[in-house]
């Protein structure tokens, strides 16, 4: 219960500044001691009606400070309500301030406060929680195209007279007091720029020459007062330098070893006592806010709930997340409201901005204030916060480069020397190739401060190489992305702060060509490792398409940026689930397939917004893309092509509705060109996806989308029994769901067609006769082309789909169970496409040759296949291609030579 008579005393006594206050504040005292806290707060916030803006804030600061420090000292308020009402009143003061600056020069000005100036709150203050006697540190920006000036003046001069006289209003020592001591030092090159900055120099400073501690001081920022509006849309447009989903952990280790010499120069005690700085001490406020913001940089770009303000909103983030264990988070929470409160009982003592615990009596004044017996007992208290604080930190600060000062990277030779497992001749031809690295021919180690990096790196690197299942094969392809990379110097930082990772891109290099080659390309994929969830299955369609979306107002380039880089990296992470035999390949087939729908759902989104700028939209009428083969049948492999069909709602006849209007089926076949080349464009990794089209109506001599009408005419009077075979594999991965269900029917009409059951069978052989011929199998592992392999069974399922009616869904394994229950396949083919489509799943990353290999891939494969050997796997392929060669024999009378 709150005890105000207690407060009241001990402010009298211990603190000058509120003993003051409360003969200035009578009114607010009487309340105070009637125990009316909220009156008395409500009241604060009054205490400056009717004055000029200067007065009026001056008045209500003081009356906020007294009836905020008189609550928290009778247990009141907590640490949030104090620091919120001060970060509240800060950003109303600021706004109020902004408004009076510009009406005091431009009288007639319409609605100043969102004219295009505007002030970013950060630190703290973005937080809410402001100290009790803080500076504030605003960024001002504006809008040159907004600002409301006088006749003949620049908006940068207009802006900068504005920022003075903020400054001056707030700043300034009156007979009043003050209201903030303002620093804009953490403004874009404060050392040469003015004080309010136009929105797009700010853009571009933060895009391309930042330095790493503004990155963090932005994890907290956000719009505080004036045009709000326009401070948000900046803060989105910024959105991927704060929360950058490649890992820079030169960038953490940078802001790391600057933390570690703050520490090293702090010339106060280590432990709480007379002159220990609460703030950047061992242990303080400063070590905790560093922690959790560490993890947020690392890890805030790829798990959006870490992107919050609040330190305590973010180590409870950090425990859902299981980045922090729950005990240390709530040490860390447990201290840093301790070490606030003290800092607050320090500055309610003369209104002073200190840190410091003071010496002899004022030491213990400053404990009767916060209600304890003597010094003693403040110093034990917080002695046994600081202390778990200062031991989290040291783990923190040795995993992120900036704990103890570096010792020298050892020499390539010594590196190799310490490799216990090498034979000496091994160890020799070792030691020679590692100097060879550094003697230049690599440019990615030409840098003195990348070489550094990689002899750091370099014991455990060969330690890791050694235990790889193919040592020559990993050097190999380990010298190839050092010869490809561009810069690698975050590659080597990141692979040393993460030894379980350099083990895993070992094993890729060493078992895994596809994914080596693309490795070499862009090491930023290994990123995507890095998080708990690198083992996880993507989620639904909607839930992967959610995570290529950018920010609202993100310009199509970086929007498109995105979609690759969520693309690019979810297959990468399964195709490292598959060779680390985390789940069955047909998941992870289905989830290759849930990707492609969510970036095809995604490029149509972003292709029609953008087209529509220029040409408008089709009334009633949309485009919708149907998903054929293993798209389709949600059955993607790594190598897999999506194959696409663009087809168009509503009347074609009709024209869009922009400043460029188009005809319906121009436009359809403008913007279905549009969705091809966003899904098809290079990217670091390679293309995306290959886009292939021509199983649309016509092929390649038709047009590339077409009407829903024009589709149905085609299937129901043109289309050959290749193409009704097709199209038991198709179904809608992007469109409303009318329009989903008007195609789905269209799809079952033709499907269901009446056939001559004679023909059709002559059809289905003939097109697999001219197959094999054309594409005979590559190797014993080509578990698609071989006889009785995976082709086989599809031309099989789709022959009696078409011949009867039945089993008409897409997803193979759905047929099958259909029609085997129908009667219309031989029990045995369930396992058998599971066999064969496990094998062509992880062949093509692991065999992408169809050979067996005869070395540590060849025991992944059987491993990612369910095998227990790779002579197992190759006899369970035999026994599937002979089930499959029975349901031949048997539905369509002919036999299968099984080699």
């Amino acid at each position: 219960m709150a005890d105000w008579d207690a407060a009241l005393d001990r402010a009298r006594a211990h603190a000058p500044f509120l003993a003051r206050a409360l003969d200035r504040r009578p009114d607010l005292a009487e309340m105070l001691a009637a125990g009316e806290g909220t009156g008395a707060l409500a009241r604060a916030r009054q205490s400056g009606e009717g004055q000029e803006t200067g007065v009026a804030l001056r008045r209500e600061r003081l009356g906020l400070a007294l009836v905020l420090a008189i609550g928290d000292l009778a247990g009141a308020f907590d640490l949030e309500t104090v620091t919120g009402e001060l970060s509240a009143f800060a950003d109303d003061a600021l706004s109020r301030a902004i408004v009076a600056a510009i009406k005091r020069r431009v009288d007639d000005a319409e609605d100043p406060g969102r004219a295009g100036f505007y002030a970013l709150a950060l630190g703290k203050h973005g937080a809410r929680e402001l100290n009790y006697s803080s500076d504030i540190d605003p960024i001002l920006l504006y809008r040159p195209e907004t600002l409301p000036r006088r006749r003949r003046e620049e908006p940068g001069e207009a802006a900068q007279r504005y920022a003075r006289e903020i400054v001056q209003l707030l700043s300034a020592n009156t007979a009043e007091g003050y209201v903030f001591r303002v620093d804009l030092r953490l403004r874009p090159a404060s050392e040469v720029s003015p004080l309010a900055i136009p929105e797009n120099a700010a853009l571009t400073h933060y895009e391309s020459s930042a330095l790493p501690w503004e990155r963090a001081a932005f994890l907290r920022a956000r719009a505080a007062s004036g045009d709000i509006a326009a401070g948000e849309a900046f803060l989105a447009a910024i959105d991927p330098f704060i929360w950058r989903r490649s890992l820079d952990f030169g960038a953490i280790a940078e802001i790391g070893a600057l933390t570690r010499r703050i520490r090293a120069k702090h010339d106060g005690p280590r432990e709480p006592g007379p002159g220990y700085n609460l703030k950047q001490g061992r242990g303080g406020i400063r070590e905790i806010e560093f922690f959790v913001q560490t993890h947020q940089l690392i890890h805030g770009g790829r798990r959006p709930a870490l992107r919050v303000r609040g330190l305590f909103d973010a180590l409870d983030a950090l425990v859902a997340e299981e980045l922090v264990p729950a005990d240390d988070a709530h040490a860390l929470a447990e201290a840093y409201r301790r070490l606030r409160t003290v800092e607050h009982r320090l500055q309610m003592v003369e209104d002073r901005q200190t840190h410091s615990l003071p010496h002899g009596e004022a030491l213990a004044g400053i404990a009767k204030l916060d209600g304890l017996d003597g010094a003693d007992a403040l110093v034990a208290d917080l002695t046994a916060h600081t202390a778990r604080v200062g031991a989290l930190f040291d783990t923190l600060l040795d995993r992120v480069g900036g704990g103890a000062a570096d010792a020298p990277p050892p020499g390539a030779r010594d590196a190799v020397r310490q490799v216990d497992t090498l034979e000496p001749a091994e160890r020799k031809r070792m030691e020679d190739r590692v100097e060879g690295w550094l003697d230049g021919r690599y440019r990615t180690l030409r840098s003195s401060a990348a070489e550094k990096a990689f002899r750091s790196l370099l014991p455990s690197f060969l330690e890791a190489i050694a235990a790889t299942p193919e040592p020559d094969e990993a050097l190999l392809r380990w010298e190839k992305l050092l010869a490809t990379l561009p810069s690698a110097i975050n590659l080597f930082r990141l692979l040393e702060a993460r030894p379980g990772l350099l083990e895993q891109m070992l094993r890729i290099l060493s078992l895994a060509p596809p994914l080596a080659d693309r490795l070499a390309r862009s090491s930023s994929l290994l990123d995507a490792l890095i998080d708990r969830t690198a083992f996880d299955l993507p989620g639904d369609a909607a839930s992967v398409e959610a995570a290529m979306t950018p920010p609202a107002g993100t310009d199509y380039e970086r929007a498109l940026d995105r979609l690759q880089t969520v693309t690019s990296e979810q297959r990468f992470a399964m195709g490292v689930q598959l060779i680390e035999s985390a789940h069955d390949p047909l998941e992870i087939a289905a989830g290759l397939s849930r990707v492609a729908e969510a970036a095809v759902r995604r490029a149509v989104a972003m292709a029609s917004e953008e087209f529509a700028i220029r040409h408008g939209r089709i009334p009633d009428s949309e485009l919708v893309v149907l998903g054929l083969g293993r798209l389709g049948g949600c059955a993607l492999t790594h190598a897999s092509d999506l194959d696409l069909v663009f087809l168009f709602t509503g009347d074609f006849q009709v024209e869009s509705d922009g400043e460029k209007p188009l005809g319906a089926t121009l436009y359809y076949n403008r913007l279905a060109q549009r969705v091809a080349a966003a899904l098809g464009v290079p990217t670091a990794t390679g293309a995306l996806y290959e886009v292939d089209t021509r199983l649309r109506p016509q092929g390649v001599q038709g047009p590339l989308a077409v009407s829903l009408d024009s589709f149905s005419r085609y299937q129901q009077k043109d289309a050959w029994t290749w193409e009704h075979m097709a199209l038991t594999r198709a179904r809608v991965v992007a469109g409303s769901p009318a329009a989903r269900e008007a195609v789905e029917a269209e799809l079952a009409a033709a499907l269901t067609m009446p056939r001559d059951p004679g023909e059709l069978r002559d059809a289905v052989l003939k097109m697999r006769a001219d197959m094999a011929a054309a594409k005979p199998a590559r190797g014993p592992l080509d578990a698609k082309l071989l006889r009785g392999g995976l082709v086989d069974l599809e031309f099989l399922i789709h022959h009696q789909q078409l011949r009867h009616g039945a089993g008409l869904s897409p997803q193979l394994w759905t047929a099958i169970r259909e029609l085997t229950q129908a009667g219309l396949l031989p029990d045995g083919l369930m396992e058998a496409h599971d066999i064969l489509g496990r094998a062509i799943v992880a062949m093509r990353l692991l065999a992408p040759d169809a050979a067996m290999p005869d070395d540590a891939r060849a025991e992944a494969l059987a491993g990612a296949c369910n095998a227990a050997s790779p002579s197992d796997l190759l006899q369970s392929l035999d026994r599937a291609r002979h089930c499959v060669a029975e349901g031949w024999s048997r539905f369509l009378g002919t036999t299968l030579e099984i080699d």
